[in-house]
């Protein structure tokens, strides 16, 4: 079988779980290059992985003949970057969100669809263990209808966190704070659970702690869905230490609570399951509040190419978590 040739565009920080996921599925795909336009960055992976360097992503597209791209650059430039390769009949892995702004998103989706090439978005955490087993119980009818839902989620990120940056903690180029870049994940994978449209949404943020950026630090908010269901959530960055985030949905035949890494169901007969996360593995320059699913969800993206297996989370799937995500900054602003 021929390899899919593949490059990484943006060497930050996630760019390594990326590296190591391809290098995971050396059966089915060939590093070939990599970009940033930090041309140190750029070099340091060219080097590393004995590929080739670019410094733009045009310069990439219209010289590499590739069959994919993994997008790990600033929220702003996703869907940027994603439509250029998309002309060029290249397939698109971009980390969340897929942007900063809903109408790009969804114009995103439908450039991809003209070119018929895959558009997968990054939520690894919906391969989670935890995440798996609390799903598989919702849809085998073991817990009945969700009631309601809450997530709660205390991390720590200093000052240091944003002057290390040239983009996190801005409006122009991360689009938001804790809820787009921390919160998010226990969010999707509420919305994804609960599986109904938004209705209603109250959201309020604020910026206590931090001195150097403006956008929100914490903030708290009730979403109620079509299907009756309410999801409170709570998501603040001021805690000393990242705290496992939890998540709860109370359901007409008990409570499932789970994090990352652990989950629980506590059936009303007085039955408990419980699930913890399996198959660990320890990645140079990984985060723990990453997880360790960014390989199989790449995988999924790479049989998707090739025809094994369909997308799972395609752009268009997760145009519903970025409606939400932004609609939650579209209410929760006026509030800053």
């Amino acid at each position: 079988m021929k390899k899919l040739r593949i490059a990484v565009v943006g060497c930050g920080r996630i760019s390594v779980m990326h590296f190591d996921a391809i290098f995971l599925n050396d059966d089915k795909a060939e590093l070939v290059a990599c970009c940033d336009n930090k041309h140190d960055r750029a070099d340091k992976y060219a080097k590393k992985y004995h590929v080739k360097a670019y410094y733009n992503y045009k310069d990439l597209l219209d010289n590499e003949e590739l069959d994919a791209i993994h997008i790990c650059l600033p929220h702003y430039l996703h869907t940027v970057v994603a439509e250029y390769a998309f002309k060029k009949h290249v397939n698109v892995l971009s980390e969340k969100p897929m942007d900063i702004n809903y109408e790009k998103a969804f114009h995103a989706v439908a450039i991809a669809k003209k070119y018929n090439v895959k558009y997968g978005v990054v939520f690894q955490c919906r391969y989670n263990d935890s995440f798996q087993f609390v799903k598989k119980a919702l849809v085998e009818g073991k817990l009945g209808k969700i009631i309601s839902a809450i997530s709660i989620l205390t991390w720590s990120r200093p000052d240091e966190y944003y002057s290390e940056s040239d983009w996190k903690g801005t409006w122009d180029k991360e689009g938001g704070g804790v809820i787009i870049d921390q919160a998010i994940h226990s969010i999707d994978m509420v919305n994804k659970l609960i599986d109904s449209k938004p209705v209603k949404i109250d959201c309020h943020m604020a910026n206590r702690g931090h001195d150097i950026v403006k956008v929100e630090d914490c903030a708290e908010g009730l979403i109620t869905y079509e299907n009756g269901v309410k999801y409170s959530f709570y998501a603040m960055n001021n805690f000393g230490d990242d705290e496992p985030i939890q998540i709860k949905l109370f359901c007409e035949k008990g409570k499932a609570v789970f994090s990352y890494d652990d989950g629980y169901i506590y059936f009303n007969d007085g039955k408990v399951e419980e699930v913890h996360q399996q198959n660990v593995r320890s990645i140079e320059g990984g985060k723990d509040y990453w997880g360790f699913m960014h390989s199989k969800q790449i995988t999924n993206f790479y049989n998707a190419i090739l025809g094994i297996e369909e997308l799972e989370n395609s752009g268009e799937e997760c145009l519903k978590t970025h409606r939400l995500i932004c609609d939650l900054y579209k209410v929760g602003r006026g509030d800053l």
